[in-house]
């Protein structure tokens, strides 16, 4: 198995300029303490990109307010730490986006009686979110290097009821089963059998299943030994290390970049949930025979300068191989105005990434602002050198309006 996190939101110039200045007041000795310089940015996540995301249970919402995020990352980073955006934590990985976090731990039902079985611990954000929800949390981190600073950083802030080794999680801890809860953040082809096992009569386990950049977060509970399964939402998770990710059947072929479900036309069985395309905020899935394509469309809308009002999906591309992407959609807008500033303007952006995720770059079809009617809208960007992984994101990026969007394509041109 291995380590996880999903997606590095692209975020609009504005959220830059208020990180660079979170950045400036960097801790000093004459700073105030640090619980008291991020508290108001922990608000501000809690109420503008968590609660309005959808989460609701209380107590999962005061944990993300009083978790101090900032601590479980770089330095360099901790400005940038109170924005809906996953962040580099070394060893190629990321610490979740605070959505995604507070999403899986309200889906777990957190009681404080519950033991809870965490796979892959990475910064150790997750566990400390969890501690004050539950009795323990048992945490297991395939990675030496991230694992050992983990456990240091929770011991130096106090979680004493979250326990961690180094191991490979999708084995389990059988000596500490059964557990109440599972969360799992890494993104296996197959539920492992042992986490199966180790789930306690009447628990639950949130973990995402399936190929490398097409998941689904999948809830499982378990009822008079057998396990029930409800699909949730579309999930991206970044590459997992160890032998799990080296051994996946279907492997990412950056050299035949696509994308899926351009149309819309396919969803999670009895829901307006579309496949492939994940971590949709203010989206919803339109039944028409207004449709371009098929008989859906997506529709974005925000009333709200500066929130956010997108929806992703990734996919492989080498650079080596492919020098450019032809992209081609049909767009609708109503009412369209720009945020908070004139970058806030609704575009599709796709950044790329190495395949350390360390270099990334992004480009822009767009912006587009206004009122018009269905029409198709093209454009080419370049692929560096360098890529190995995309994420396309079409958003409004903090304007306000109603976007719509149908038939998404992507051509390659070899290099």
């Amino acid at each position: 198995m291995g380590r996880k996190s999903e997606h590095l939101r692209a975020w609009p110039p504005s959220a830059m300029l208020m990180a660079l200045a979170l950045l400036v007041q960097a801790p000093s000795a004459a700073a105030p303490p640090p619980s008291d310089q991020y508290e108001q940015a922990r608000e501000r996540m809690v109420r503008d990109d968590i609660a309005a995301g959808g989460v609701t249970d209380a107590r999962v919402l005061e944990s993300m307010r009083t978790t101090p995020r900032h601590e479980f990352v770089s330095g360099s980073q901790r400005g940038l730490a109170y924005f809906d955006m996953a962040l580099p934590i070394g060893e190629s990985q990321t610490i979740s986006g605070a959505f995604v976090v507070a999403y899986m731990t309200e889906k777990l039902e957190p009681k404080q009686t519950d033991r809870v079985l965490e796979i892959g611990t990475g910064s150790g954000y997750q566990a400390a979110v969890l501690a004050p929800l539950v009795s323990k949390v048992y945490s297991i981190e395939i990675n030496r290097p991230l694992g050992d600073k983990a456990a240091r950083t929770l011991a130096r802030l106090g979680y004493r009821t979250v326990i961690t080794k180094v191991g490979d999680g999708f084995l389990g801890w059988p000596e500490h089963a059964p557990f109440d809860k599972i969360i799992v953040t890494c993104s296996p082809e197959n539920i492992p059998q042992p986490l199966i096992e180790q789930l306690a009569e009447g628990g639950r386990m949130i973990i995402p299943v399936g190929e490398r950049f097409e998941q689904t977060l999948v809830l499982l509970s378990k009822r008079n030994g057998a396990m029930v399964k409800e699909a949730l939402v579309p999930s991206l998770f970044v590459p997992m290390t160890g032998a799990a990710e080296k051994a996946r059947r279907v492997q990412p072929d950056g050299k035949h970049p696509a994308i899926n479900n351009g149309g819309f036309e396919e969803t999670l069985v009895n829901t307006l949930v579309p496949t492939a395309w994940y971590y949709g905020r203010q989206m919803e899935l339109v039944r028409s025979p207004d449709a371009q394509e098929g008989t859906h469309y997506v529709r974005l809308e925000n009333s709200q300068p500066g929130r956010p009002a997108q929806i992703f999906q990734g996919f492989p591309v080498d650079g080596r191989t492919i020098g450019q992407l032809k992209i081609e959609l049909l767009l609708r807008a109503t009412d369209i105005r720009e945020g908070l500033t004139v970058e806030e303007s609704p575009a599709l952006v796709t950044r790329f990434y190495d395949q350390e995720r360390n270099r990334s770059s992004q480009s822009l079809v767009g912006p587009w602002r206004g009122t018009f009617g269905w029409k198709q809208v093209d454009g080419v960007i370049t692929v560096p050198i360098w890529a190995r992984e995309a994420i396309l994101q079409i958003g409004m990026l903090g304007a306000t309006g109603r976007l719509e969007a149908d038939s998404i394509r992507l051509e390659p041109i070899s290099r």
